[in-house]
């Protein structure tokens, strides 16, 4: 069976991600004193990744195809059952007729009989009514059998597109699943990325960051710099990063004229992002709270709400989507 073989690529797919799982945690686990492992360097982990991710799109890929067996299964179920309700109706009506005869059978006094014959009719129209009756019963007979068998092919279909979409669904889960685990697995891999760079500058005593001069040819922060490079290789950012600038600019000034803050775009043009663009920024602007104290995050603001680490609080209408943030992630840091 399809779904079958789809299973057993699946659980193939699942045993190497296991593998590779097992490998990543024995890099992140600290061992004993004496028989330390050495710590992944980036390249490796970046490597390690990179095998995570193709697998991981191999199973998306698997799990889309087999939303469309098990869609065309549940269409089959579901025309299976029909054809059974047509074939029932056509059995039931076949089934009155016959009774119909039956009564009119009996109330002739059937065919063949003796009182029929003995009545005085002629025999030659009493031998051709008979011959009809019986003609008719037996096609009658055959046209039950006919749809009984009907019935009985469609029960069938129901049952295995039944057992089939119910394999598939099974196939589905258990997919989804491993691949939940292996996103949140690439998730790991990508804070131990995140966490081989130290954070420029020097925190005070009570936990607090020492402010950064801009500095190099981008005029930004050292710190800035650094998380501006984490979410660049980490989310890829489709429409650029605009940092520095020497004005407010239509969004308001802050900390870019001070090299302290940047903004990730997810739209050009002024356009408001498409979904799935709102979600990768819903996802930048939380990996910077995530991050805060670790990265000196100051604050995050995106889709005319502003976050300095105790949660979301709206924002004033500054009249366009572009001065809202609607368009961009803007993260500033100390």
């Amino acid at each position: 069976m399809a779904a079958l073989s789809r299973s057993g690529r699946w659980r193939g797919a699942l045993r190497g991600l296991t593998a590779s799982a097992a490998v990543v945690v024995l890099c992140a686990v600290p061992q004993a004193e004496g028989n330390a492992a050495p710590k992944p360097t980036a390249k490796q982990l970046r490597a390690e990744l990179s095998r995570l991710q193709k697998r991981s799109e191999s199973m998306i890929a698997e799990y889309y195809t087999g939303r469309v067996a098990l869609q065309k299964a549940e269409k089959a179920e579901k025309a299976a059952s029909g054809e059974l309700r047509r074939a029932q109706a056509d059995l039931d009506q076949a089934s009155r007729e016959i009774r119909l005869l039956a009564v009119q059978r009996y109330r002739t006094g059937g065919s063949g009989s003796l009182p029929i014959v003995m009545g005085g009719g002629d025999p030659a129209n009493l031998l051709d009514h008979m011959a009809l009756m019986q003609q008719i019963t037996r096609d009658q007979e055959a046209r039950i059998g006919g749809f009984a068998q009907v019935r009985d092919n469609y029960r069938q279909a129901k049952t295995s597109a039944a057992q089939r979409a119910g394999e598939l669904r099974d196939s589905l889960r258990k997919l989804d699943e491993q691949k939940r685990r292996t996103l949140e697995l690439i998730d790991k891999i990508k804070d131990r990325i995140d966490r081989l760079y130290p954070t420029p500058g020097l925190r005070r005593a009570d936990g607090t960051w020492v402010p950064q001069l801009p500095s190099g040819p981008d005029n930004i922060t050292p710190r800035m710099r650094l998380i501006r490079q984490l979410i660049a290789q980490r989310f890829s950012p489709h429409f650029g990063i605009g940092c520095y600038r020497v004005d407010g600019g239509i969004a308001g000034g802050g900390e870019h004229p001070l090299g302290r803050a940047c903004d990730f775009m997810m739209s050009t043009g002024g356009a408001m992002p498409t979904a799935g663009n709102v979600r990768l920024g819903d996802e930048v602007a939380a990996w910077a709270i995530k991050n805060k104290d670790r990265f000196g995050v100051k604050y995050v603001i995106w889709r005319q709400r502003i976050n300095s680490g105790s949660g979301w609080r709206g924002m004033s209408n500054r009249g366009g989507v572009t001065a809202n943030h609607y368009d961009h992630v803007h993260i500033s840091v100390y």
